[in-house]
C-alpha cells in the first residue's frame, strides 16, 4: 500500500513539474512576443519623431507637392494610432500607406536638386531609410516570435495548459496582397 501511494505521489509530482515546465515555456514565448512588439514600437516612435522634420525640410523646396506631404503625414498619424491601440492588422495597412508615401516623396525629391543637395534632407532621408530597414527586421523577428507562440499554444499537450491558463494566439503582422506587389516606379516618377 505504501509503495502504491509513493508511486502515485511520484507521478503527481512528475506531472506537476511537467505542467510547470510547459507553463514557463508558454510564459517565455508570450513575453518574447511582447518584447518583439516593443522593439517595433521603439522604432516606429523614432520614425514618428523624424518624419515631421523631413516634411518641414521638404516644404521649403517642394511648394507644389503639398498633397504628397499631406499623405505622408496622414499615414504617419494612422501608424501612430494603430501602434497606440496595438492593432497589428491596422498597423500593417498604415505601414504600407506610409512606405508608399515616403517612396513617392523620395522619388519627387529627385526633381528638386536644391532639396537633394540639402544636408538636412540627406541626413533625414538616410535616417528614415535606416529606420525602415530596422522596422522590417523587427517585423520579421516579431512574426517569428508570434509563430513560435502560436505553434506551442496549439500543440498537444501544451494546448491543455494554454487553455487552462488562458494563453492566447498572437496576431501576425501581415500585409494585404496589394501591399506586397512591386512598386511601380514609373508611376512614382510620373
Amino acid at each position: 500500500m505504501i509503495v502504491v501511494t509513493l508511486l502515485f505521489l511520484a507521478l503527481v509530482v512528475v506531472a506537476a513539474l511537467y505542467v510547470v515546465r510547459i507553463y514557463n515555456g508558454l510564459v517565455a514565448l508570450r513575453e518574447n512576443v511582447r518584447k518583439a512588439w516593443s522593439n517595433i514600437d521603439v522604432l516606429l516612435t523614432q520614425r514618428h519623431d523624424e518624419l515631421p522634420k523631413l516634411v518641414e525640410t521638404c516644404k521649403r523646396y517642394m511648394a507644389y507637392e503639398q498633397e504628397t506631404l499631406e499623405k505622408v503625414m496622414q499615414a504617419r498619424s494612422s501608424v501612430f494610432k494603430a501602434q497606440g491601440r496595438g492593432d497589428v492588422t491596422a498597423l500593417g495597412a498604415a505601414e504600407q500607406q506610409l512606405r508608399d508615401g515616403l517612396g513617392r516623396l523620395f522619388a519627387l525629391a529627385e526633381n528638386y536638386p536644391e532639396l537633394k543637395a540639402d544636408h538636412g534632407f540627406r541626413h533625414l532621408q538616410t535616417r528614415i531609410s535606416e529606420l525602415e530597414e530596422a522596422i522590417a527586421d523587427r517585423r520579421e523577428l516579431y512574426n517569428d516570435a508570434v509563430n513560435l507562440n502560436n505553434i506551442r499554444v496549439q500543440t498537444f499537450p501544451d494546448l491543455i495548459v494554454a487553455r487552462l491558463f488562458e494563453f492566447r494566439q498572437s496576431t501576425l503582422l501581415e500585409f494585404a496582397e496589394e501591399q506586397k506587389r512591386d512598386v511601380d516606379l514609373g508611376k512614382l516618377f510620373g
